[in-house]
């Protein structure tokens, strides 16, 4: 027998385990697999932890909830029960943020490539536009001049836990370098936008604090020279996300003390140096609220033993979670009927999808393994149900929620039906 260290919401009870004091069997057993749990608890935790640090150094702090890393709408809704702002990359995402009870003035889009007709949706719901390119910029003052107007800069500084996951630097499709951000303002300004906002966002899934500093540094002189040169007051800097959190067993937890000494002290004495005001300094994590607080169960339906490998087939593959195949990602998984037992057994965790990258864990250690063990793949709330799909015509799974004591079904399980919505079948002949 072995005790592993777990960290909520996670517990082991009787070599069985729990999640938010749920049996996660129990719930597997009422919802069937695969299925995303999430916790409420959890989801607040984070988001009060992050939003402490920041204000224990700024008092003018806005959290914006980055949507694309789960758009389920009753995490969007304890989000905003907290006073969190929105962060969204789509006409979709801003829907659905005001459809979860978030006022325009809330929500923040930040887009790339963005149709006119888009344009046309954002400045019909008054929200905040972030744009993206010059281009963007023009279009949307053809259509109307909002009254308040944030440019997307690139600080040539970019980090990220996958190369597909950096937003900055050179190479970047991602906002403006400084020069075209000091024309872009300009524009604005001769078109009368009265109210600023400044952005930057560098990369996803970061751990280490010094990316920061370095394009921190670069958007707040930026800043500077756009208040110098153009007369741009800035009621917000947006430093982005990509906080990152430990999916590896050697990962550390981002440092919340160290990045608010490094990044927010700094920050509010050049902005005092700089002649700045006050402005919000705005965040927008996605990942680091919602990763932690989810896990997904899949049951396991074969194993299949080769002369080379030992194969755990189980029935969620990267239809459900896309992130090991797609980025490589590590993501711990536990025999959840099992967890006081040794690792005993080197194992590929494959799903049911007609594709040989379809494994949620290559040579993964585990206890022995069984047709009907439940496997849980910890740290799935994040880009876990968002990316999912139909591939292979196969339905999406439910998501449960545990909230105040109680499972609470907050996407139920598509069926099969639900693969033709929207299609037109039309005559052969």
């Amino acid at each position: 027998m072995v005790k592993r260290k777990f960290r909520e919401p996670l517990e082991d009870r009787k070599g069985n385990l729990l999640f938010d004091g749920f049996s996660v069997k129990e719930l597997a057993e009422k919802y069937d697999t695969p299925l995303y749990v999430l916790s409420e608890k959890r989801i607040r935790d984070n988001y009060n932890r992050l939003h402490s640090m920041l204000i224990n150094n700024y008092k003018h702090v806005r959290v914006y909830y980055a949507v694309k890393a789960n758009t389920n709408l009753t995490v969007l809704r304890i989000l905003q029960s907290e006073g969190a702002y929105l962060d969204t990359v789509s006409p979709g995402e801003v829907f659905m943020g005001l459809s979860s009870g978030y006022t325009p003035e809330k929500i923040l889009f930040t887009g790339t490539s963005v149709r006119n007709d888009e344009l046309r949706f954002l400045v019909g719901t008054n929200i905040t536009v972030n744009v993206d390119s010059q281009s963007e910029l023009d279009r949307l003052l053809k259509i109307a001049v909002p009254p308040v107007v944030s440019v997307r800069v690139n600080p040539e500084v970019g980090a990220g836990h996958h190369s597909h996951c950096i937003t900055a630097g050179p190479d970047s499709k991602f906002g403006l370098m400084e020069e075209d951000a000091v024309k872009a303002y300009a524009t604005a300004k001769k078109a009368r936008v009265e109210r600023f906002g400044i952005h930057m966002h560098i990369g996803s899934g970061i751990l280490e604090v010094e990316p920061y500093v370095l394009a921190v540094e670069k958007l707040l002189s930026i800043a500077k020279r756009v208040h110098e040169q153009v007369g741009v007051e800035f009621e917000f800097i947006d430093i982005g996300g990509g906080l990152g959190v430990p999916y590896n067993p050697e990962d550390k937890d981002l440092d919340l003390a160290e990045f608010s000494s490094k990044i927010v002290v700094p920050f509010k004495s050049k902005v005092k140096e700089y002649g700045l005001g006050k402005p919000f300094l705005c965040v927008e994590p996605g990942r680091y609220l919602v990763c932690d607080a989810s896990i997904l169960l899949t049951s396991v339906n074969t194993v299949k033993v080769t002369s080379t490998k030992k194969f755990v087939g189980v029935d969620a593959g990267f239809n459900t979670l896309v992130r090991p195949t797609m980025y490589g990602s590590y993501h711990p998984i536990l025999v959840a009927n099992k967890v006081a037992q040794a690792d005993k057994e080197t194992y590929d965790v494959v799903g049911p999808i007609c594709e040989s990258g379809d494994a949620l864990a290559k040579d993964r250690q585990l206890p022995k393994v069984e047709e009907g063990d439940l496997l849980a793949v910890l740290n799935a709330g994040a880009y876990g149900f968002s990316m999912s799909s139909q591939y292979n015509s196969r339905p999406r799974a439910a998501e449960v929620m545990i909230r105040q004591g109680k499972d609470v079904l907050v996407r139920k399980r598509e069926e099969l039906s639900d693969l033709m919505t929207s299609q037109r079948m039309q005559s052969g002949s």
